[in-house]
C-alpha cells in the first residue's frame, strides 16, 4: 500500500512540473490604435446594461442606459490585427472578444450581441437597442 502511495505522489509531482508560467507583456495605451465610439440608444421599455467579453471565462460592464436615454462605448481598434480592445484604469488594452448588451440585473440572459466587424469601423457608430421582456435586439 505504502508503495503505491508514493508511485502516486512521484507521478503527480512530476505532472506539476509540466506547468510553466511566463511573463505576459501587456499593451498599454492607444498608439496606433483607431478610436471607435458606439452611440448607444435604449429604445426598449426598461434599463440596459453593456459589457464585453475580454476572456472566455471573463467580462466587464461597460455601461448602462435607462429607457430613451444614450451612451458611448469607447473602443480601440488595431488595423493591424483587427483587434477592438477597451482600457482599463490602468490603461491596459484588454481585447473585446465580444460586445453586448441585455437588460440590466438580468443581462446576460436577454443578451443581444453588437457586432463588431474586424475591419475598421467608422469613428463613430450609432447603434439601437430594443426588444421585448425575453430579449434585447441591438443593431
Amino acid at each position: 500500500m505504502f508503495r503505491y502511495l508514493v508511485s502516486a505522489f512521484l507521478l503527480s509531482a512530476s505532472v506539476a512540473h509540466a506547468v510553466e508560467l511566463h511573463h505576459v507583456d501587456v499593451r498599454t495605451g492607444t498608439d496606433g490604435l483607431s478610436p471607435v465610439s458606439l452611440m448607444l440608444s435604449n429604445a426598449a421599455g426598461e434599463a440596459i446594461a453593456c459589457s464585453a467579453d475580454i476572456a472566455h471565462w471573463y467580462s466587464v460592464e461597460l455601461a448602462t442606459a435607462e429607457p430613451g436615454a444614450g451612451i458611448r462605448i469607447e473602443l480601440w481598434f488595431d488595423p493591424e490585427t483587427g483587434t477592438y480592445s477597451v482600457l482599463n484604469d490602468k490603461r491596459e488594452n484588454l481585447p473585446v472578444e465580444r460586445l453586448w448588451c441585455g437588460f440590466a440585473g438580468r443581462a446576460y440572459a436577454t443578451r443581444a450581441q453588437v457586432v463588431l466587424e474586424r475591419a475598421a469601423l467608422p469613428a463613430e457608430r450609432p447603434v439601437s437597442c430594443a426588444g421585448t421582456t425575453d430579449r434585447l435586439n441591438c443593431g
